[in-house]
């Protein structure tokens, strides 16, 4: 959902994990000029067509093939309890958007998927407080943010298997302690 913390959450998480490295679908918008306009005169970017898809999905294919050449820093993670000990060879790639399951070539990529979930009042509320290049212009939320919003989540809830859905009006350090612990355990797993 827009607004719901997706950014906020992947770069706390990307402190506190090993070798892990961040791709936000946010920098794949099309210019404004690509960009369709409905007949409300409403700009179409919650659409998969307002994205270069293909570009992200290569984007993250380079990753997977090279995470060392990535832009992966060599610091440590700031935690540095025991779950974290041996993880030094693992990569971790946080892939953070608002219509990441909705685009099949991406779909057998994921290891753990996560879905923020924000109620219509709370996500209004929130995304009042943001400034977007272009504004979004009087009606917009109600026009096109929210029903596509609802569009693709009911998508995903009949396509889509091994979605964690997480309640974004829950405090920044819960969502990242579940999404946290929830990692250590495919980690741990992975391991195995």
């Amino acid at each position: 959902v827009t607004n719901g913390g997706k950014t906020t959450l992947a770069g706390k998480l990307k402190k506190m994990l090993p070798n892990c490295d961040i791709i936000s679908q946010d920098d794949f918008f099309k210019p404004e000029s690509e960009v369709e306009t409905d007949e409300r005169g409403f700009k179409l970017y919650d659409v998969l067509d307002a994205l270069y898809m293909d570009e992200m999905v290569k984007s993250i294919h380079n990753w997977i093939k090279s995470p060392t050449s990535s832009s992966v820093g060599t610091e440590k993670p700031q935690n540095t309890c025991d779950n974290l000990k041996y993880t030094e060879d693992i990569y971790i790639l946080i892939v953070e958007g608002f219509l990441l399951y909705n685009y099949e070539p991406l779909n057998e990529l994921w290891n753990r998927r996560y879905f923020l979930t924000l109620p219509y009042e709370e996500c209004k509320r929130r995304r009042s407080t943001r400034v977007y290049q272009p504004a979004d212009t009087p009606g917009y939320f109600d026009g096109h943010v929210w029903p596509m919003y609802l569009k693709y989540k009911n998508e995903l809830e009949e396509n889509a298997s091994n979605v964690v859905y997480l309640d974004g009006t829950k405090s920044q350090e819960e969502l990242l302690c579940c999404v946290y612990s929830d990692i250590m355990q495919e980690l741990k797993r992975l391991r195995e």
